[in-house]
Order: structure tokens, then sequence, then C-alpha cells
């Protein structure tokens, strides 16, 4: 069980007074009954205060669609960039809106004029999209890649020696870095990364930084003036309590004249040896005081950009609360707290290097008690390659804490064995996830009965 010191960090309420945990998710979330959100981290969610607002707009737009489009959005965009510089401390005119932290990695990658010899250097535990699309820019460009391998947990002091030895070891050959991929908090696991010293590292190595935030907002301290990577995005909609899909894109001023294009690209694009006035042939799209790239990111075709109007929303709601501070501090004391209590109850440990800097975040990760040898019995008399079995398991109890308990329990293969992945938030408490321990023991002990290798329908 938790130590009384930390139940005490625990006891935190509203400024109105209301708990966090139970009596918030009641009064201020939108969930089913009956259903647990326990993967915060995935999809993210929003109060019913946020969700208002963003009906409002969308409801604005559909009663008066050229007005509302043409001249209140760029208002209410700009609002809400200036919310962002002001939490990011950075100026406005490096920030725009892009829907996910997918589409900023993928419009940095797109935007870089590689020339032969030049790489792209990544990391083992890349978000499995950014992965395939340094694939793709190798395939239709002079890019290469390299990867830094490991498995966590492993030392920051590790990360920072291997990646300085990766890119001198590109450079003995001949090549060069050009720019380096990686993460605020790793996905799976989620272990946070010394992104503030690899940043660092890629100044004093002259390496283009491209830092993948995807649980950046909301989830961690970012301080956009001190840190000072070339490109940086975030999603809002995880961590920052913003409708999906949100996230901020910050370009350094320096690097803006490499960004040419959005995706897909908009009215925005000025083709060389050419000059173009406005974005569109509209210019009620752009203000002539906005820098090219600002106005670029502007009008990107017509979706619904509610979610990113509804940023001051959300940072008012997370003020009424208690404030950033208050907010990350209860929810990485939980995710800490969750994964000791489940990794005791199971018998087993959190994921964590000597040092403790993994867990120095919203999430934390507990090894399952399901033996390797005893599943794979299983799978050989059921006729199942073994080298199935571990995404198979992952699948399979993920969709029973769905169809049977009322919850979605991210589950993960890494390393050859089995992990959860817990999600620390406002509207969890501890109780949460001591049933969730139990729940978690089940679904193990079923799996090591097999019910994963039976046929849907044959128990």
């Amino acid at each position: 069980m938790t130590s009384s010191s930390n139940n005490a960090a625990l006891e935190v309420k509203t400024k109105d007074g209301v708990k966090f945990g139970k009596e918030l998710r009641e009064k201020e979330f939108c969930f089913k009954k009956g259903f647990l959100n326990l993967n915060h981290g995935s999809f993210g969610t929003i109060p019913r205060a946020v969700r208002d607002t963003m009906r409002d707009f969308q409801d604005e737009c559909e009663g008066r669609p050229d007005p509302f489009i043409r001249y209140r959005y760029p208002v209410h965009l700009d609002e809400a960039r200036e919310a962002m510089a002001k939490l990011l401390n950075t100026p406005s005119s490096t920030l725009v809106f892009v829907p996910n932290a997918s589409t900023g990695v993928n419009t940095v990658l797109r935007n870089i004029v590689f020339q032969p010899g030049e790489h792209i250097l990544i990391f083992s535990t890349i978000y499995g999209a950014c992965e395939k699309t340094v694939s793709y820019v190798t395939e239709t460009t002079p890019a290469e890649s390299v990867k830094i391998a490991y498995t966590f947990p492993v030392e920051d002091d590790w990360l920072l020696t291997e990646f300085e030895r990766k890119v001198k070891e590109v450079e003995s050959k001949g090549g060069k870095v050009r720019i380096a991929v990686f993460d605020t908090v790793v996905s799976a696991p989620g272990v946070r990364m010394p992104f503030e010293r690899l940043t660092q590292k890629c100044k004093e190595l002259g390496v283009m930084s491209c830092i993948d935030g995807a649980h950046g907002v909301g989830h961690l301290n970012i301080d956009l003036d001190a840190l000072d990577p070339d490109f940086f995005v975030s999603n809002c909609h995880k961590w920052l309590h913003v409708p999906r899909g949100c996230a901020i894109f910050h370009v350094a001023q320096r690097n803006q004249d490499i960004i040419r294009s959005t995706l897909p690209t908009s009215h925005g694009f000025t083709p060389k040896g050419e000059k173009v006035d406005s974005p569109m042939p509209k210019s009620a799209f752009v203000s002539p005081d906005k820098s090219p790239f600002v106005s670029n990111f502007e009008f990107v075709g017509t979706i619904d950009n509610s979610p990113y109007l509804c940023v001051p929303a959300a940072l008012k709601w997370r003020e009424s609360l208690g404030g950033e501070t208050v907010i990350m501090d209860y929810c990485q004391t939980l995710a800490r707290e969750a994964g000791k209590h489940v990794a005791g109850v199971l018998g087993t440990e959190v994921m964590e290097n000597s040092t403790g800097t993994l867990g120095q975040c919203c999430l934390s990760n507990v090894r399952l008690p399901i033996s390797p040898s005893l599943v794979q019995d299983i799978a050989t008399k059921s006729g199942i390659d073994k080298g199935e079995v571990g995404n198979m398991i992952r699948d399979f109890m993920e969709r029973l804490s769905c169809e049977e308990y009322g919850t979605f329990i991210m589950m993960k293969w890494y390393a050859g064995v089995w992990w959860t992945r817990l999600s620390g938030q406002v509207y969890l408490e501890m109780a949460d996830f001591e049933w969730a321990a139990k729940t978690i023991k089940e679904i193990c002990e079923r799996v090591e009965k097999g019910e994963w290798a039976v046929p849907k329908g044959k128990l």
C-alpha cells in the first residue's frame, strides 16, 4: 500500500473544494456510467466545460459559416496561439497548430531538403508512425537513417553517451547527422526521456533537434525559451484537456524558412521564384502583419479546427483546478504510487533505472506475472506460431479489459515479457488502481489458463 505521506500528497482539491479523483470525475467529465478510463495517455479526454466551448464554436460556424471561417476563426486562433505562447514561454510567432504530433514530425522531415550523406538519427523507442515516416523519407530522398538500439530500463547518461558516439560514428564514415528525432516521454513503454540534455547535446554536435512531445504539454513543464529546440511538437489533446485533434507546433525563428509547406500543402505555399501576397486568393484569410510561417498554417484546407480554439478554455479550466503545477504534481505522484501498488499486488516490479528518471512523468509501467514458457507451451499445443504469442496475448488482454471489465488497460509485449502502462490523471485516485490491480491479476490468470488460445465461442 502507499505510504501515509504519499497518500496525503494525493489529497488534492480544486479551488471550489472538489476532490481530485472520483468526485472530480463524476462532476466534470463525460464518461459513460460503468466505464473507468485507465488509459488517458493514448487519447486523452475533456471536461464538460471544454466540450461545451467546442460545441459553441461549432454552432457558431454552422450558424454563419463564411463569416466565422473567414473573419472570426483567425481571431480565435491567434488567441489560442497567444495562450500557448504564455504557457510554453516562447513568442507566439514561433507557434502554429497542427492536428497531432505525427503531423508535426512529418512536416519537419518532409520539408528538409536532404543531401547525400545526411542522416536522420532515431532511437529504438521512437513512435511507430514516426519511424515509418523516417523510412518513407529515406526511400524518397537521399537521406539515410541511423538508430540507437537499446532496451529499457537504461540510464540517461548512457543514452547521452551513445547518442554522441553514434553521431561521431556517422561522421567517421563521411556522413553527417542532419537531424535527430526523440521523445519527451516515450509512448510504450511510458518512460521519460532526457530530452533537455539531448537537445543541448544536439547543439554541441551541430545536429538539429526535432522533439516529439506527443506526451508533453500538460504532462511536463516545458519552457521553450530555455530548451531552445529546433523543432518541437506536442499534442494538446492528451494531457492538456483540449479536444482531439490538436497539437502545438514550434519552429524556432532560425528555421522557419525550412518549413515551406504544410501537410497538405496549403494556399500559403510560395513556389520558388514567385511572390504570393496572400495565402489565399481572398485576403480575408490573412493579416499582412503575420509572418509567412504563421500565415501558411492558418488555413490548411477545410476541416473542423474547433479543437484549436479551445486551448484558452482548457487552460482556464485547469487554472480552476489549481493550475499546471498542482495538476502535474498530482498526476505524476499518482502514476508512481499506482505503479508501486499494482506491482506489489502482482508480485513484480515497476520499470525504472537506477537513478529513478524514467518514472518522472505521468505514466508508469508494471511487469505482468505471466510465464512466457507456460504460454509458449499453450501455443505449441494449440498450433499457434510462437512468434505471434507476444502480441496475440497483448491484444487478448486489452480487448478483455474492454469487453468484460468496463475499462481499457494498455498492455505491451516488450523485452520478452508483458507490461501494463498506467496513466495518472486528475479524475483518477488510488482506489481506482487498487481495483485495477485485482483486475489485471485476474486477467493474467486467465491468460495462463489459455483462454487467449481458444477460438471465440469455444469456451
